[in-house]
């Protein structure tokens, strides 16, 4: 495994394996574990390459032009000049997954292959957007997250009626719990980012469907399949619902997720 940071970008990376690039984007408020089934099985065949959140799992601040998901884009291409890929499969979850459109659409010479997995590209409702937003004051306010809002945010990530007691759960909980306060300015100004974001859902026409497959845990409680049949209906590509998986689908159905993108990476032009 190889860990950097790249000046230029101002975003610190983590990569796995050689061969064809994929680049995989995380989820708001997790690391690069999130993905760790399907890295120790796609980096046997691939450079598997993570771009690291700002404020997630290290130092870096969120550069304050940095204020939509496609400039969040914007530096994820730069990482990629950094590290000479030129061509590479994307796929991202939530705002991993917005980012990765946007990079497909700025640079769709670039990008073979397109997942966007438990993402929405359309504005956050306004109901849901008030609510993240009282919940990101909380934590600027704190300078940390407190447990109240640990027991309101851990059970968003997973299917409804999940144990708390669940191992994954438990973890989440606990990494929310020990966010190091250092990062906290990152993580509220990121979240801001998402939860703020333009309406980009009729964008989408523009990627190719033919490269482009969409994907959604069943149960996913903040990005409802509802939303990922309204994207695809936009590309005009494949719709993937996968069981028994909420809003981390990659943690909760592992299996499923690795075998779906083995078959969505078989089928790159």
């Amino acid at each position: 495994m190889d860990r950097g940071l790249e000046m230029e970008s101002g975003l610190h990376h983590e990569s796995h394996g050689d061969g064809f690039p994929i680049v995989l984007g995380t989820s708001y408020l997790w690391g690069t574990d999130m993905w760790q089934a399907q890295i120790e099985r796609l980096a046997r065949t691939h450079r598997v390459v993570i771009p690291l959140l700002p404020g997630h799992d290290n130092g870096a601040p969120l550069p304050q032009d940095c204020t939509t998901p496609a400039a969040l884009a914007t530096r994820v291409g730069a990482l990629l000049d950094e590290l000479q890929i030129e061509q590479c499969a994307v796929a991202g979850v939530s705002v991993g997954g917005m980012w990765a459109a946007e990079l497909a659409l700025q640079q769709p010479a670039r990008v073979r292959a397109l997942m966007l997995l438990d993402t929405y590209l359309g504005a956050e409702p306004p109901a849901t957007r008030a609510r993240y937003f009282t919940m990101l004051d909380a934590i600027e306010q704190a300078g940390r997250i407190p447990e109240a809002l640990i027991a309101q945010i851990t059970p968003l990530f997973f299917r409804p009626g999940i144990d708390p007691r669940d191992p994954l759960s438990l973890a989440f909980a606990e990494r929310l719990a020990h966010w190091p306060a250092a990062r906290i300015p990152a993580l509220v100004a990121l979240g801001r980012l998402i939860f703020d974001r333009p309406d980009r859902l009729q964008a989408l026409a523009g990627l190719d469907a033919r490269q482009t497959w969409v994907a959604c845990g069943a149960e996913d409680i903040p990005r409802p399949v509802a939303e990922a049949r309204q994207m695809a209906d936009v590309i005009g590509c494949a719709l993937k619902v996968i069981p028994e998986a909420g809003h981390i689908s990659t943690r909760e159905n592992p299996q499923a997720v690795t075998a779906l993108m083995q078959a969505w990476l078989s089928r790159m032009h």
